[in-house]
């Protein structure tokens, strides 16, 4: 099968397990500020919290669509950043303003960007967001996160729907659970008074309870071939055998 796979924040963490868990065969793409091309693939050196590299995104993935005659194009959007943990008002400014612009408005714009490229094209496609439990719960030191996870799953929501009316790509949302990545690392070095909830990701830690990304990656891939799956499904990786 000719595949296309393109997945963003490729370099490292779940990223980089999911372009090593892609399936055989297929023309993997990491899209990254760092980073390198996946064996037989390709590496775009973008940065999604600048705005100017989501016009470059687009033109590069409607170029590579349009390259050959794929069979199938799935597409896994799980750029994004942790930075900066704290309470809003409190935290750097030039910081949190990259969180916002790279967790939630790249997510929608890089999503257009797929869905424009891939529209109506007479073969299957799929557009997954990673989420995070982070949109279902309030935590203090995290309401950016939160914030742009939760409208990363509405945005799914609303477009499955769309998609289920014209255009037909697949679009998913999928929790991953808690997964031994930098993040992790990140989160687990934060002060309580940034993140009174750090504690418990500590003892998730301690308790050997964090899943390891190349565990999830091929878990995630399985799921898009899940017959019990729709376009405009929010889902928890966890629910799942």
């Amino acid at each position: 099968m000719s595949r296309l796979v393109v997945v963003t924040g490729g370099s490292a963490g779940l990223g980089a397990a999911l372009l090593a868990a892609a399936p055989a065969g297929a023309h993997r793409v990491d899209v990254s500020r760092s980073g390198r091309a996946p064996a037989g693939g390709e590496h775009w050196p973008l940065d999604l919290a600048d705005p100017e590299d989501w016009t470059t995104f687009a033109e590069a993935f409607a170029r590579t669509v349009a390259d050959r005659s794929w069979e199938r194009i799935t597409v896994v959007h799980n750029a994004g950043t942790i930075e900066p943990i704290g309470f809003v008002g409190e935290v750097d400014t030039a910081t949190y303003t990259r969180h916002v612009l790279l967790n939630s408005a790249a997510t929608q714009v890089v999503g257009h960007a797929v869905l424009a490229a891939l529209r109506d094209l007479p073969i299957r496609r799929e557009l997954l967001l990673i989420s995070s439990g982070a949109a279902r719960t309030a935590r203090p030191g995290w309401a950016a996160y939160g914030a742009a996870k939760a409208a990363g799953d509405h945005w799914v929501r609303a477009v499955g729907q769309e998609q289920a009316q014209r255009g037909g790509c697949v679009v998913l949302a999928v929790a991953p659970g808690v997964v031994a990545t930098g993040m992790q690392e990140r989160i687990r070095a934060t002060d309580a008074e940034d993140f009174p909830g750090v504690e418990r990701f500590r003892r998730l830690h301690e308790d050997g309870a964090l899943l390891a990304p190349s565990d999830v990656a091929p878990r995630l891939w399985a799921l898009l071939d899940d017959p019990s799956v729709s376009s405009g499904d929010v889902l928890d990786l966890r629910d799942f055998a």
